[in-house]
């Protein structure tokens, strides 16, 4: 397993600042299968890596299983959710329409630093496809959802889009995984969110936030095509395994 990705500790960060950060960390390793589906997270382990009571370790879970990342398990504890694309068609068809109400409804300011950042990304991600690393594209798509939710100043807009976000991302992940090419469908994928990021970025810089949000609609809807047929190609081929 490659080095996991870490959000830094503040000095002094105080208790909602600690929540926070245990609360991200463990997100983002489900998020990149450190955690695989089926995995057991215990209180008592956690409490002790993050060196504190097992109280706020508890408030963390919970917070997590509310949006479905885990789910409590009587006489098991607490276990991280499965992922199948099929379940999933409904979250993205949501996710689609969401993406297109962030560049309409309660737009935010977009000045030269907004700009900017998205300039960043954009140069991030030209790094990106050149190392092939899937777990700094993830790094990246996750840095990129953010900044790209910051288009709208709509708190309950926002929030949702966070949640069904984390949700969806790490299927691709799970599902290219499981298949012969999943490093050309890694790097195919590189791709194609390289031109994403550049192509909203480009709507930033005219100040039209309502064409990035046309643009995000569409990649969405198009990568959850992807997906499927991802998922679909897998099933095949574990049948194929089977009857061989």
């Amino acid at each position: 397993m490659l080095d996991r990705i870490e959000p830094t500790t503040p000095a002094d960060e105080g208790a909602r600042g600690r929540f926070d950060r245990i609360y991200q960390t463990l997100r983002m390793r489900i998020c990149l299968l450190d955690y695989a589906p089926g995995s057991r997270l215990r209180e008592e382990d956690l409490a002790e890596e993050f060196g504190v009571s097992r109280t706020p370790i508890r408030r963390v879970l919970v917070k997590l299983e509310a949006e479905g990342l885990l789910r409590s398990m009587h006489g098991v504890g607490t276990i991280v959710t499965d992922i199948e694309a099929d379940e999933l068609a409904q979250v993205y068809e949501l996710r689609v329409e969401l993406a297109e109400l962030v560049g309409k409804l309660s737009p935010a300011v977009v000045d030269e630093p907004m700009v900017e950042r998205f300039r960043q990304i954009r140069e991030s991600c030209d790094q990106m496809v050149r190392k092939a690393d899937p777990r700094e594209f993830a790094r990246i798509n996750m840095e990129f959802f953010h900044l790209f939710n910051s288009l709208t100043t709509n708190q309950p807009l926002r929030e949702l889009s966070e949640r069904l976000y984390y949700q969806t991302t790490r299927i691709w992940l799970k599902t290219a995984s499981r298949l012969k090419d999943y490093e050309e469908l890694l790097v195919d994928e590189f791709i194609i969110f390289q031109r994403e990021v550049a192509d909203i970025t480009e709507a930033v810089e005219q100040r039209d936030p309502a064409a990035a949000g046309h643009i995000r609609r569409a990649h969405i809807a198009m990568s959850f095509g992807r997906i499927r047929r991802a998922a679909e190609a897998s099933i095949e081929m574990t049948a194929s395994k089977v009857w061989q």
